[in-house]
């Protein structure tokens, strides 16, 4: 795939800003400008970045419904009431599960938690899970990263005596449900500053408030960031104020403190005494709790969070480890037979969208098959499959920063059932309605993306020499950690590079590139996956432009910074790089 580098821009007012703080930090201008790019214009906003403070966090009083929310909450508790904890079966609702029932155990055990199926219940608040609270006796549900559509199931059950305490965050629709309470800070009467919260963030902010209004219980509110880093990362929300802090802390907690099921997860996805990133979390971690729900049931995910039994979360994280295998094995045939179905398309090449559907494709994976496909055609993408009465379901995925909810809120009167955001989306619909929506979907796609959205894009944030990649130039980079959306990592670009030593080919078939290279004021190593093709060129002495990311590498504990290479390019003369 062929990227178009988008190199970011300075105005004189960033030029003379990087200068002042080098100088009043004493570090390099290429330091500075890291913190320039994040909206940093003196030391004390400098020292508020690098080291974040959980005293920096909003009140939770100022999300709308907060104040009714902790009433309703202390109010059951204080009368036994039996509370039930429903959340969705993704990585966000199981992970904002265990938060709020470890949470709430500190106050009562008049406590049960619910998530529903996959595929005999479908995504948010169902039918089942009320009758389930109404049969256990529960008068009071806190539904968590699902229900701000759901108007007639809270209605459903007001009727049998049962009220609603609503954390979400996916963008609501035209009714609020008549729930006690609906935290939601994406509502237009929400004055919540901060609007990316993830659903178990939402969740996080009630139980902040309870420790507030009820008392006690701060250390456990500490010790379930874990859950929120697992949250942020996963549901790839931006790592950008609060969620920056909850992320920083939550990761801190897993790396110095892991909870016993959290422990165990890490074990059998080969992270055991490493150091945890966001990335882990997001590629690692989050598909073996997701491979819970769409394997067989989130419910495991859950109880495997909240075990404190050693011997019983190594033994969950296991069953776990096992349905992601399953999991993998069901992506690779969908994507398979998904690639077959748009080669066959004498069309496809002329098309702004990626539509397919099969009824053998097993819905837990549509929504991973559907990012596989968004990185091989780089255009909008739903996948779907069969469910059940007719209708046909699927998951959704943008490309570009291409607004994707609306491209399917266009298409709702084919739909009986869509939600999410702008970067990914679940929909049903009848089957008989699949080609008049494919036909809608891709007009509406095609007339209103940007041309630039259909093009991949790298995001060249600083273009520096190696001469510049110091010890603490990589100690500044640490701690701009955690990366993450709205906040990734930077790429750096470094022009007219020559072999140094030994750039050679690596991999099977040599399909990848070991770099080892120079441009005159210092050298590097680095590795390009797929670049395989470009070591002749280097070897016979030309030059490259090289865009990057930048990580520490360790073999038998020596640590040093390679390239991790994005992209690179043959440089348009043959100049040889000069002494800077």
């Amino acid at each position: 795939m062929e990227y178009k580098w988008l190199i970011s821009e300075w105005t004189e007012e960033e030029l003379a800003l990087r200068k002042h703080l080098a100088s009043e930090l004493h570090i390099s201008e290429a330091g500075a400008g890291l913190l320039v790019k994040r909206g940093i214009t003196c030391r004390e906003e400098a020292s508020a970045y690098v080291h974040p403070s959980l005293d920096d966090l909003n009140d939770p009083f100022l999300m709308r419904d907060m104040d009714k929310a902790t009433e309703r909450l202390n109010r059951a508790i204080s009368a036994g009431e039996k509370i039930l904890v429903y959340g969705d079966y993704d990585v966000d609702g199981t992970t904002a599960v265990a938060l709020t029932v470890k949470m709430l155990s500190g106050w009562t055990n008049r406590l049960d938690y619910y998530v529903p199926d996959r595929y005999t219940e479908g995504y948010g608040i169902s039918f089942r899970g009320i009758d389930y609270a109404q049969e256990q006796g529960c008068t009071l549900i806190v539904a968590l990263d699902c229900g701000i559509k759901d108007v007639d199931k809270v209605e459903y059950a007001k009727q049998r005596g049962i009220d609603f305490i609503i954390c979400d965050h996916h963008t609501p629709g035209d009714t609020i449900p008549k729930a006690v309470a609906v935290l939601n800070m994406k509502r237009h009467d929400c004055p919540y500053p901060y609007k990316e919260l993830s659903g178990c963030g939402v969740g996080f902010k009630l139980m902040q408030a309870m420790v507030r209004y009820h008392g006690g219980n701060q250390e456990t509110l500490d010790s379930v960031l874990s859950y929120l880093a697992m949250s942020i990362a996963s549901d790839i929300v931006p790592v950008t104020g609060e969620n920056r802090i909850l992320a920083y802390y939550g990761l801190k907690r897993i790396n110095e403190h892991p909870l016993t099921g959290i422990k165990s997860l890490l074990a059998v996805a080969g992270l055991e005494d490493k150091k945890v990133t966001i990335s882990d979390l997001a590629f690692k971690i989050g598909p073996r709790i997701n491979a819970s729900g769409r394997m067989r049931s989130g419910t495991e995910a859950v109880k495997l969070l909240l075990a404190d039994n050693e011997d019983d979360a190594r033994k969950r994280a296991q069953e776990i480890d096992t349905y992601n295998k399953e999991r993998q094995e069901c992506d690779s045939k969908t994507i398979k037979e998904a690639l077959d179905l748009l080669q066959a398309d004498p069309d496809n090449d002329q098309k702004t969208t990626t539509v397919v559907y099969s009824p053998n494709w097993h819905r837990g994976v549509v929504g991973i098959s559907a990012s596989r496909l968004t990185e091989t055609y780089y255009r909008p993408t739903v996948v779907l499959t069969d469910c059940e009465d007719g209708l046909i379901t699927g998951s959704a995925r943008s490309a570009g920063g291409f607004d994707l909810y609306s491209a399917i809120d266009s298409c709702r009167d084919l739909l009986t059932h869509f939600g999410g955001h702008r970067f990914a989306a679940g929909l049903s619909m009848p089957k008989e309605h699949l080609p008049l929506f494919k036909e809608r979907f891709e007009h509406y796609v095609a007339t209103h993306i940007q041309e630039e959205q259909r093009t991949p894009v790298i995001h060249i944030e600083q273009q520096i020499s190696l001469q510049d990649i110091t010890p603490q130039f990589i100690n500044l980079l640490k701690h701009l950690e955690p990366f993450g959306p709205d906040n990734p990592r930077p790429i750096f670009l470094t022009r007219q590079l020559i072999n140094n030593r030994y750039t050679k080919r690596v991999g099977k078939t040599g399909e990848h590139l070991r770099l080892d290279v120079t441009d005159r004021t210092a050298a590097i190593t680095g590795i390009a996956f797929g670049k395989g093709d470009m070591a002749m060129h280097l070897q016979n002495g030309n030059s490259v432009d090289i865009c990057y990311e930048l990580e520490e590498n360790t073999y038998n504990h020596i640590t040093t910074i390679q390239m991790m290479v994005q992209d690179i390019q043959i440089c348009s003369t043959k100049e040889t790089p000069k002494d800077l």
